[in-house]
């Protein structure tokens, strides 16, 4: 089998070798394997390996073993904690791998990992996984990755069998930046989706109904999305969901609404401090999106 320059196959079955057989680690040596590669796994608790073994994977004693068998070195995790450990097993044994890191952290961890794995005569990539197990092998699971550019045309081709794939850049963190904000969207708004459904609920509203209207809503909001992406970008702020001074009055009867029923009404009063704030410093033509001139800590 011939080689690309970082070491991995450039023929259409490769070899790779996975640490960490959770259920998202064990889903992701299951799509190599069922994909024809010639995967070694490991996993501390060495029964995980089992079913995957009966698959068709060859099960190492040691993680420095299983790094030892595949140019292509990914890690599924629990967390960082657990890949420090992990990488302190196998050590001198990355040297000329791929080290592929799919466990959850910060932008921080990456590039720590990044220099460590160099330090070692290794290449790095990080990548987040967005999507659940039974998702993997499919374009329902998206997998961000960042790090060495090299590493990753070598191994493109390995890394799209596991899902949807994009590329962010050389800096090791650029992921975990990408994976952090785009859950952090989500939660954000699923809380304010919660409260909501507290507010329609204490006032006899089905919450089914409800959510069948305002899924509809949801669906309008791109185009916004798109437009106070740019506001922040350029610094300047169209009055985008109206004049902050129109919008503050109508907080106001929110957060009163709220207090009325007993249901908790602290996102709104944040949201029209800010608002406040930003009046009293001359910008009250501006819109919604400039409240992003607040955000930073110590503003």
């Amino acid at each position: 089998m011939t080689t690309t320059s970082t070491g991995g196959p450039s023929g259409a079955v490769g070899q790779v070798s996975v640490l960490g057989l959770g259920d998202m680690g064990s889903a992701i040596a299951k799509a190599f394997v069922d994909r024809g590669y010639r995967t070694t796994v490991w996993n501390r608790t060495a029964s995980k390996s089992a079913p995957l073994v009966d698959a068709g994977a060859t099960a190492a004693a040691t993680a420095a073993e299983a790094v030892a068998a595949s140019p292509l070195v990914v890690v599924c995790l629990l967390d960082g904690k657990a890949v420090d450990e992990v990488l302190g097993y196998v050590d001198a044994a990355v040297a000329g791998k791929v080290l592929v890191n799919l466990t959850s952290g910060s932008p921080g961890q990456a590039r720590a990992n990044e220099r460590w794995a160099g330090e070692r005569g290794a290449e790095y990539l990080d990548g987040k996984i967005m999507g659940d197990p039974p998702y993997v092998g499919t374009p329902r699971i998206m997998f961000p990755f960042s790090g060495s550019r090299r590493a990753f045309d070598a191994h493109d081709s390995t890394l799209r069998e596991l899902g949807s794939v994009t590329y962010h850049g050389e800096d090791a963190g650029l992921a975990a930046v990408e994976f952090m904000a785009q859950v952090a969207v989500g939660y954000e708004l699923l809380i304010g989706y919660l409260h909501t459904l507290r507010l329609v609920q204490a006032e006899g509203v089905d919450v089914v109904e409800f959510t069948e209207r305002i899924a509809g809503s949801v669906a309008a909001y791109p185009p916004l999305l798109t437009q106070m992406g740019k506001a922040v970008k350029n610094g300047y702020y169209p009055p985008d969901l109206g004049p902050l001074s129109v919008q503050a009055a109508l907080m106001d009867d929110m957060i009163g609404h709220r207090e009325s029923i007993g249901v908790e009404a602290v996102r709104m009063r944040e949201v029209k401090e800010l608002m406040d704030r930003r009046i009293a410093d001359g910008h009250g033509g501006q819109g919604f999106s400039s409240l992003f001139e607040l955000l930073a800590r110590g503003r």
